[in-house]
């Protein structure tokens, strides 16, 4: 059996393959939220029974969102009702991962102004930290999480004027974008930028959300997770987590990351998978191979890069509505672009009228 040939095993250079479905390959899936289950409050098309299929064959499921805005209860009691069940211990948030670094930096009891929503105060008092509102209340540390679209302009001047006296700060996560219902918001690392222009620069927030090393640490404590795949829409935060901690990843193409940005990923950008949706837990993937002419093969497909530009052949107009055919060309099209990336000197291949050919 073939697990995982993709970034690790292969050079990073092509998606792996399983002769599994993936639900079956990995005891427990790791998920973003945002863009990955649901989208402004709205499931995800296709994520409730992708899920409780997953879930039903045996694949533990837990939630990991950078996403500091709400507590775990409620983060559980949200999927519940959109008919995903789950318990407050099944969710893993980056309030909780920042409050554990703030905790192993200052003394127990101490006062931490807090720039975000109630998940970030709740996970400050569980590792028995006090939250604060204002600059004036003598906090030892400043922290900045997701408050949602109505954060108030006052909070980031508190922080700002916190930051500015020298207060240690810290920052769930900084991701720039959140996905909604209407479409791209800004996020969390947006007001992260806010506090930062606002002191001149002089200071930089110490990160605890994906991609880095603290909220890897905080999933794998409380999950307990023996071998998890890491399951998200984003390059930068939930691929690249998963590339910081060495362990696999499925990118679904339904919140943030398009194809396009895909065949540019860095290396450590690269999914182990790639799927349109969460359906791509419940199947295996074939296997992308190199064939001896340069190009890559995957599922009836050929991609290649001819003049700086990737080409495609195979299946034709009427073999390519469905999507696992489409995905299958996705697949072969990273790697050739991946390939030909690595090479220096050469850039990233034009993908345009391939994409475009797709529909992509």
């Amino acid at each position: 059996m073939r697990i995982g040939q993709g970034q690790r095993d292969a050079g990073g250079n092509r998606p792996g393959g399983s002769v599994v479905p993936l639900n079956e390959a990995y005891d427990t899936a790791l998920l973003d939220l945002d863009g990955v289950v649901y989208a402004g409050g709205e499931a995800v098309p296709h994520a409730v029974e992708s899920l409780g299929a997953a879930r039903d064959g045996g694949m533990h499921l837990a939630y990991v969102t950078n996403n500091a805005l709400r507590t775990p209860e409620e983060v559980a009691a949200h999927l519940t009702e959109l008919g995903v069940p789950a318990e407050a211990g099944d969710v893993v948030t980056s309030a909780q991962a920042v409050a554990r670094l703030i905790a192993d930096d200052v003394p127990p009891g101490s006062r931490v102004l807090v720039v975000g929503g109630e998940g970030l105060r709740v996970a400050l008092r569980e590792r028995g930290l006090l939250p604060v509102e204002s600059a004036d209340d003598e906090p030892v540390a400043v922290v900045q999480g997701y408050g949602g679209p109505g954060m108030p302009w006052a909070r980031f001047a508190e922080a700002a004027y916190a930051v500015g006296r020298g207060v240690p700060w810290y920052a769930s996560n900084t991701d720039l974008t959140i996905p909604g219902a209407r479409g791209i918001g800004p996020g969390n690392g947006a007001a992260v930028e806010v506090v930062r222009i606002a002191t001149g620069g002089r200071a930089e927030p110490k990160v605890a959300g994906k991609p880095l090393p603290p909220m890897h640490r905080e999933t794998v404590l409380r999950t307990g997770a023996k071998r998890p795949l890491v399951v998200g829409d984003r390059l930068d935060t939930d691929i690249e987590g998963a590339f910081n901690g060495g362990v696999d990843s499925l990118l679904v193409l339904t919140g943030v990351t398009d194809v396009a940005q895909l065949l540019a990923a860095a290396p450590e950008h690269r999914p182990t998978y790639v799927a349109a949706d969460l359906r791509g837990l419940l199947v295996g993937q074939p296997e992308v191979v190199e064939d001896a002419d340069g190009g890559f093969l995957c599922g009836g497909w050929r991609a290649a890069v001819s003049g700086g530009e990737l080409v495609l052949e195979g299946a034709q107009a009427g073999a390519a509505e469905g999507a696992a055919d489409v995905m299958d060309a996705v697949r072969a099209l990273c790697g050739a672009a991946w390939s030909a990336a690595d090479v220096p000197g050469a850039g990233v291949p034009d993908a345009g009228k391939v994409l475009a050919r797709l529909g992509v």
